[in-house]
């Protein structure tokens, strides 16, 4: 797919414009990815995420990457998966609004973690048809924007789940 390459491994290491954090709505840390991110970010990103007072489901919100090889963190909170259609909105909103956002900032490289697959319990599945769908919707409504997207798989289970939804 173009303009979105694929990578098992840790997010916190890659050297990108910007990591997207799969956050809670508290932007405090927490667990898996959000708590990984902290923790390699350093005090001063919970600092000034203290200041941002907190964020909404679907939405996102910015900070400075500060210990991280990344420039900055995009922090968007995923939804709790209920089964319900607002969860699909929800995701699909993460993905997007973390992609307007980074145009904004003039982020030109970003990688997105599996947003709610962890203890938010969203399908793996479902969660990759709607991460693709809402990554390569804003790609073509932005094809002027220069900008390259890699989908960070935790393990090699989780990359194998994304190459049967795009059929590889």
């Amino acid at each position: 797919m173009k303009n979105i390459e694929f990578y098992v491994g840790d997010i916190t290491k890659l050297k990108v414009d910007a990591i997207v954090n799969a956050a809670n709505s508290s932007l405090l840390g927490g667990g898996g990815v959000d708590g990984a991110i902290h923790r390699a970010a350093g005090p001063g990103l919970l600092n000034e995420c203290r200041g941002l007072n907190g964020c909404r489901t679907g939405e996102a919100k910015i900070t400075k990457g500060y210990n991280l090889p990344a420039k900055y963190v995009i922090h968007t909170v995923g939804p709790i998966y209920s089964g319900t259609e607002s969860d699909e909105t929800d995701l699909y909103n993460c993905y997007y609004n973390s992609l307007s956002l980074a145009k904004e900032n003039d982020v030109h490289s970003i990688a997105f973690p599996g947003i709610s697959t962890g203890v938010y319990g969203y399908p793996k599945e479902a969660a990759a048809k709607t991460a693709l769908n809402a990554i390569t919707t804003w790609l073509s409504e932005n094809p002027e924007y220069d900008l390259k997207i890699t989908i960070v798989n935790f393990s090699e289970h989780d990359y194998e789940v994304y190459q049967s939804v795009i059929g590889n």
